[in-house]
């Protein structure tokens, strides 16, 4: 058997029961109290992060909002973890890095797991599909873990959208991102451009002016295909005025970010009094902490 064979029929086998895996720890989605029978609790101090953990921003708002949740409720979802070798009784992270920060930041001596001894391949599986089912990773970190796999493991393209369950589209336009500019990228990490303006960015002839004028005006994914499809459009946008808020705008913008702690954006047509109001999240648990100060319950 060549060694392309073997690695086949590797992936098939190790992509069989991950989803399975994921959802015998992923009960905080199901809203339910229930937990596999086999959680236990280990020391904090015991576990350690995955380097191959595909997510690699952790922002300081999200470890914030968590750690005020983790302090009132514990840490609902276990994490999950594999044995370390030669290490008895200690654990590397696969899934749930940032549940083990925000633990240590209030103090907790230990935290609920679920064990697995699994491989490097396939904890690396595991970490990708339990952060893209959750939505946890931006753009560039998706494809970076697509790649990573593809580099490390061999793996086709196809292959890799039967283990991760997205369509085999979707993991070569992701792919295609990292043939973007730097700037572009950073953009994407930063989350300040969406997947779906990074799409419409790889077909254009100048990415990273696009990407520019997109963060600039806040433009919508429509416009940026719009842009995409024809440059010289680009460069009208380019030269047409910003228009500006007034200032009574601003000032409600601010109070409004401050109060909240998330990043408000008015978009108010004073001739026709109507406009949008935009909150930005970037987690689940920014969106539960808005839906708790309008009063809205799940």
């Amino acid at each position: 058997m060549t060694k392309s064979e073997e690695g086949g029929r590797s992936n098939k086998r190790l992509g069989r029961g991950l989803a399975a895996l994921i959802g015998d720890v992923n009960v905080e989605s199901s809203h339910t109290s229930e937990r596999p029978r086999d959680v236990r609790k280990v020391p904090i101090e015991n576990m350690r992060p995955n380097p191959r953990n595909p997510r690699k921003a952790f922002v300081e708002e999200d470890l914030t909002s968590l750690s005020e949740s983790i302090r009132e409720k514990g840490i609902v979802q276990p994490i999950l973890v594999r044995p370390q070798p030669n290490a008895p009784g200690h654990y590397e992270i696969i899934a749930g890095e940032r549940r083990w920060r925000a633990a240590q930041r209030v103090g907790l001596h230990d935290a609920p797991v679920v064990i697995r001894d699994v491989t490097d391949q396939e904890a690396l599986e595991l970490a990708i599909i339990e952060n893209v089912q959750r939505a946890d990773l931006n753009p560039i970190e998706e494809a970076l873990g697509y790649d990573q796999l593809i580099e490390d493991f061999s793996y086709s393209q196809v292959e890799l959208s039967k283990v991760i369950g997205k369509s085999r589209s979707h993991v070569a336009n992701t792919l295609r991102l990292l043939k973007l500019p730097n700037s572009v990228k950073d953009y994407l990490a930063e989350g300040l451009l969406t997947a779906g303006h990074a799409r419409a960015l790889i077909t254009a002839e100048d990415p990273a002016a696009l990407a520019d004028l997109i963060v600039e005006r806040g433009l919508t994914v429509r416009d940026a295909e719009r842009l995409a499809q024809d440059p010289s459009l680009l460069e009208k946008k380019a030269r047409a005025p910003k228009p500006e808020k007034d200032a009574d705008t601003k000032a409600l913008e601010k109070r409004l970010t401050d109060g909240l702690g998330l990043k408000v954006a008015i978009a108010h047509k004073a001739d026709k009094g109507v406009g949008e109001l935009k909150i930005k999240y970037a987690s689940l648990e920014q969106l539960d902490e808005v839906c708790r100060l309008l009063g809205i319950q799940n």
